[in-house]
């Protein structure tokens, strides 16, 4: 027997590992572990008021705070029978895309670049692409600014609400976060550059199935009541049960998530797949470019598909900052109902997330929370499986096998306190 361990996965958010079981060239099993132990939210948020929740959840995550906070209120308005005014939903719009690009900028330059350019960090690049980590860093801070301008703080802010906003940005912001958008544009097509130019190996490579919701009037966007799905069908929102078939594992305090009995993935790939054709701009040029069958396949390319949509959404705010400073600040939307039940889909940076509530007399009866990394996990043991046994089929040594390993996992961006990682290699 020979076990081999990397502890712990590096480079991802929170705690977690792969365990991959060998008996000589045979692979036994691979797991991908998450250690972090439960928290509970779904039965801390019961007996709350709607308002008490939407403090509560976001809490759940510090880095994709707002996809939490903003399904929340989506399936919250869905039950109680809100519907906000316009100006609130494309202000909601303008602080998803600054988590985007928070997020993307992070993962993109100095998480998953370290592996294809040989690096074992970010700051271990700094002598030959300093500049590179320069722009990771500018381009994160803005992220940071435009939800804190939105939200009211860099993490977990308080000014979006049921109904609509408490405050809605000045002109003077909204002007600051336009120059700046424009001003970061070539840091996010050195993003796509890079990545279109890297080698992708095709050891991990196999057909899935992909899923994003559906954004309103045929647009590329970062929230729908529909979800399309890679194979031709979408599905409302509200049957995301059917979407997910949840289970649990002995191996990881995470649930795990199934469609029709096989693994899925959902993220930046899968939106590109479901609404690439969607996007335009030079962002859309870069998707033309490099979009091929190979993105149905490799979890790799999922790295590109997040540098493709940070130039997006930097290209989207522009427009979209014009658009708030054009509308007067409209009141809160009232609810008209204090019993219902609703469900919220938006896509978080890594994927879909689902917020479900059925709310009693104004209190939470019940809420269901399913996060992108759940859904995907189930994905990434299938990748990490094959490319294992494929790598080792063609003798390649343990170390080759582990980073590979390691790269597909943190391919998917996985949000482990979200799903609430480490490698293990055992030879038997």
């Amino acid at each position: 027997m020979k076990t081999l361990e990397v502890v712990p996965l590096t480079r991802v958010e929170g705690d977690g590992g792969i365990k991959v079981t060998l008996d000589g060239k045979k692979v036994r099993s691979v797991t991908l572990d998450v250690h972090e132990g439960p928290r509970l939210i779904e039965q801390l948020v019961v007996g709350m008021t709607p308002e008490d929740d939407l403090n509560v959840v976001p809490r759940i995550c510090a880095i994709c705070t707002l996809s939490h906070k903003y399904a929340a209120i989506r399936g919250l308005e869905n039950a109680l029978g809100i519907d906000p005014p316009e100006k609130a939903q494309v202000m909601r719009d303008l602080m998803m895309l600054g988590e985007n690009v928070e997020s993307n900028s992070l993962h993109t330059f100095l998480l998953a670049l370290p592996d294809f350019l040989g690096y074992p960090s970010a700051i271990a690049m700094l002598d030959d692409y300093g500049d590179d980590v320069k722009r990771a860093l500018r381009l994160k801070k803005f992220g940071n600014r435009v939800m804190q301008i939105t939200s009211g703080r860099i993490v977990h802010g308080e000014n979006p609400g049921l109904g609509g906003f408490g405050k809605y940005p000045t002109k003077n912001q909204l002007t600051e976060i336009a120059l700046k958008s424009k001003e970061l544009i070539p840091d996010a097509v050195r993003a796509v550059e890079l990545f279109g130019s890297l080698e992708y190996p095709e050891y991990p490579e196999a057909e899935t199935t992909f899923m994003s919701v559906n954004a309103p009037a045929k647009k590329f966007g970062l929230a729908g009541d529909s979800i399309l799905i890679s194979n031709g069908k979408e599905t409302d929102a509200d049957d995301y049960k059917k979407l997910t078939s949840e289970r649990v594992v002995p191996h990881s305090f995470a649930k795990r998530s199934l469609y029709e009995d096989k693994t899925f993935a959902v993220g930046a790939n899968a939106r590109m797949i479901n609404m690439g054709k969607r996007v335009g701009g030079r962002a859309g040029d870069f998707f033309k470019e490099h979009y091929s069958e190979r993105w149905l396949r490799n979890p790799l390319l999922n790295n590109l598909a997040q540098a493709i949509e940070m130039l997006w959404a930097l290209e989207q705010m522009p427009e979209t900052t014009e658009l708030v400073a054009s509308m007067d600040d409209p009141k809160r939307a009232e609810p008209t109902r204090l019993t219902g039940s609703g469900t919220g889909a938006v896509e978080a940076p890594r994927g879909i997330l689902y917020h479900h509530y059925d709310i009693k007399d104004g209190l939470v009866e019940t809420a269901d929370i399913i996060t992108p990394t759940a859904q995907n996990l189930d994905d990434i043991e299938m990748h990490m499986k094959l490319c294992a046994e494929r790598m080792l089929a063609d003798d390649k040594k343990d170390a080759e096998v582990l980073l590979a390993l390691e790269m597909i996992a943190r391919a998917y961006d996985p949000c482990i306190s979200c799903a609430t990682h480490l490698v293990t290699l055992k030879r038997l």
